[in-house]
């Protein structure tokens, strides 16, 4: 195959029938680019052109051109005359009937507006269309291959901190994303029609403009080699002559492909990480605690053990040198980049260390290699708690039969002024307050020992990036880490934000993101949510508006009571909490805090609804608590014994102080959460000792269900 792009599209004749017959000159690179997608998506060209369908339209319009081709405003704006003009020329042709017609013209129509927003959603960048902005940003003749290379070559030596930034909040990682996205959808629409060309080939002749000279020995490695030249050919029509071709060859440092940004691997378990605690990638991490401004990064990577012997080019980290761009592209970062550059050197070495520490563990040694084979989730752990530091003991502990309490889990580790280099698994009277466990034995420190000592291996080795710290037992990440971190999490478009973003949500947010920070770190944002607010009653009472309203719209993924907990951290004053109380749905809460800060507070004030949520909480706090014994019991083969009764219990000890007893309780708890109140009602049901309990739960059970079928019912035809 001739690496010519003069496909058999008709494109001159459609031009010149346009300007003859309709006085219309159009754009020829988007007339292009129309004409050859339509083409090899196989659209029927026996009128000489292809022939456009309404399917075809809209995938060209809004999945093809916005990745594949660079259009001024006034080009991006004449498409839809270059699509109304081909559907003419289909009908003068006779191959397109009025009602055919008038369908392809309405979805020209509907599609031009997307098109337009696609064409300039930062995420449908490519290499080549980002640099054939610049260039003609530059007035360079995109025309002249040679104004083009000259270009290109003076922004290669261009000093890093002059370049243009992509636009925000783009990564070079989302660019190279699109880029291959782009390649391999017009790689495989150049296949499809070689294949088409070759099976069943039009009447007006084959389109690709010749057969491939095939080797005989390996045909389909020559094809494919072929096509993706083709590729960048197109490329290079619809973007800027030469400039695709160079962004593969002599300038391809501008245009990394994905082997050239290892941190995107570390993107991808990091994104893993995230939604398995959170099945939400947009699920927001709190901010780290410090991150370094630009004018430090440099110092902090440059000073880090690692990285400054990769950029030495010594002996014994050759692998990790030549995986992070030494020597290459990360040469003039390390001496010239920005800070942001600098930032992905930083992903990549770390990205490498995590790496290299997976292949160097042995699965077979499942218990000492545990946190080897797993240094991702370290740093994705030492990430979510806020940038505050955690314990090696502590943490390790989760792989052995101790349990650490629930409010020990997030606590800040106190790291000392100074420890010894080597580790050593804390002594038996610091364990047991690191772990909030009294009374351990020697027997529980060595059980400690093996998987600490193992943990702490793996901190040592990334602490060599820069990014990390181990003093004693205490670890975490650095400024440098935070930065490096963030910017990893960002790549895999886990929502990161900082602590300027963080201040700028509106109060529904803030309360939707942080029941599930570390409430230390929750309640630091908090106040510096209201803080930004002139810390006054009226912002405290937007958060305790957004927490009633949050839980009405979700009861079993919104904390009440750990929201309420980080409000109290964060010194919510009483005045709040006072207007509070007849809340529907937290005003139990409200009162419940200010009575445990000593204050007076009427009860006679909250409504039973609000009771009747706080009590639905802690009566589905037991379920959970039962539940847990059955299934621990099933996994050791047998029943449990006794049968748990927690939700029994504390049922019957609410449902005694209950206007109106148990009747009343159970149709209180169906009315004010039908959603929330099911599984607690069905268990009940099923496991209450009284029949008349029984047969009442059953009840509410059904009202329960059937009211939260309906509201469901109802926001889906409103669209909500």
């Amino acid at each position: 195959m001739t690496r010519t792009t003069a496909l058999n599209t008709g494109l001159d004749a459609f031009l010149a029938w346009a300007e003859t017959e309709r006085k219309t000159a159009l754009p020829s690179r988007p007339a292009d680019a129309v004409l050859t997608m339509l083409a090899l998506h196989g659209a029927d060209r026996r009128a000489g052109v292809p022939e456009p369908t309404p399917e075809l339209v809209r995938r060209v319009l809004v999945e093809d051109l916005p990745l594949l081709l660079w259009a001024s405003p006034d080009e991006a704006a004449a498409v839809p005359s270059v699509l109304t003009a081909l559907a003419d020329r289909v009908r003068d042709a006779g191959r397109l009937n009025a009602k055919r017609h008038a369908r392809v013209l309405a979805a020209a129509g509907d599609a031009a507006p997307e098109f337009v927003r696609a064409l300039g959603d930062p995420r449908n960048l490519t290499w080549p269309r980002w640099y054939a902005s610049l260039l003609r940003a530059d007035g360079v003749e995109a025309d002249d291959p040679g104004a083009v290379r000259a270009w290109l070559a003076a922004f290669d030596s261009a000093p890093h901190a002059e370049r243009p930034a992509l636009p925000g909040p783009l990564h070079r990682s989302d660019v190279t994303a699109a880029t291959f996205a782009a390649r391999i959808r017009l790689t495989d629409a150049l296949l499809a029609a070689f294949a088409h060309d070759v099976e069943g080939p039009s009447p007006v002749g084959p389109l690709l403009p010749a057969t491939p000279a095939l080797e005989a020995a390996r045909p389909e490695e020559a094809l494919t080699s072929e096509l993706e030249a083709l590729a960048v050919a197109l490329t290079d029509r619809w973007t800027a002559a030469g400039l695709a071709e160079a962004l593969s060859g002599p300038y391809e440092g501008l245009a990394p492909g994905p082997e050239a940004l290892p941190h995107v691997v570390l993107a991808d378990r990091f994104l893993d990480e995230h939604l398995d605690h959170h099945g939400d990638s947009a699920a927001p991490l709190p901010p780290p605690a410090a991150v370094p401004g630009p004018g430090e990064v440099r110092a902090l990577l440059q000073a880090a053990p690692l990285p400054a012997a990769l950029a030495a080019g010594n002996d014994d980290v050759h692998d990790l040198a030549e995986q992070c761009g030494f020597p290459g592209p990360a040469e003039g970062v390390w001496t010239d980049g920005t800070a942001q550059e600098l930032v992905e050197l930083g992903a990549d070495v770390l990205a490498a260390v995590v790496e290299r520490i997976a292949a160097g563990s042995d699965p077979d040694r499942a218990a000492d290699e545990e946190y080897a084979l797993d240094a991702a989730h370290v740093l994705y752990g030492l990430y979510a708690r806020g940038g505050t530091p955690e314990s090696v003991a502590r943490k390790a502990s989760g792989h052995t039969d101790l349990t650490v309490p629930p409010d020990l889990e997030d606590a800040p580790a106190v790291v000392p002024a100074s420890a010894p280099p080597g580790y050593e698994t804390p002594p038996l009277a610091e364990l047991s307050g690191l772990l909030g466990v009294p009374g351990l034995t020697e027997d529980d420190r060595a059980a400690v020992d093996g998987p600490a000592r193992a943990l702490a291996a793996v901190v040592d080795e990334l602490a060599r990036t820069g990014c990390v710290f181990r003093t004693g037992d205490a670890y975490g990440l650095t400024p440098l880490g935070n930065a490096v971190v963030r910017h990893v999490l960002a790549v895999g478009h886990v929502a990161a934000p900082d602590e300027h973003e963080v201040v700028s949500w509106d109060a529904a947010r803030v309360v939707a993101a942080v029941q599930f920070w570390p409430p230390a770190v929750a309640a630091a944002a908090v106040t510096a949510w209201t803080t930004a607010r002139g810390a006054t009653g009226t912002a405290w009472s937007q958060l305790l508006d957004a927490v009633s309203a949050t839980k009405s719209a979700d009861f079993h993924r919104t904390l009440t009571t750990g929201l309420f907990d980080r409000l109290d951290r964060a010194h919510i004053p009483d005045g709040p909490l006072r207007a509070a109380l007849t809340d529907p749905v937290t005003g139990a809460h409200a009162h419940r805090l200010l009575r445990s800060r000593g204050e007076p507070a009427d009860e006679g004030l909250v409504p039973l609804t609000a009771r009747a949520t706080l009590l639905l909480e802690e009566l589905d706090a037991r379920w959970a608590a039962d539940m847990r014994a059955f299934v621990a019991a099933a996994d050791e083969g047998r029943a449990p014994e006794p049968a748990p009764t927690a939700l029994v219990d504390a049922f019957d000890e609410a449902a005694a102080g209950w206007p109106g007893g148990a009747p009343s309780l159970l149709a209180a708890l169906a009315e004010t959460a039908p959603a929330g109140a099911a599984r607690v009602l069905e268990d009940l049901r099923g496991r209450h000792p009284d029949g008349r309990v029984a047969d009442l739960a059953a009840h509410a059970a059904r009202t329960a269900k059937a009211t939260a079928r309906r509201s469901a019912a109802r926001r889906r035809g409103t669209g909500r």
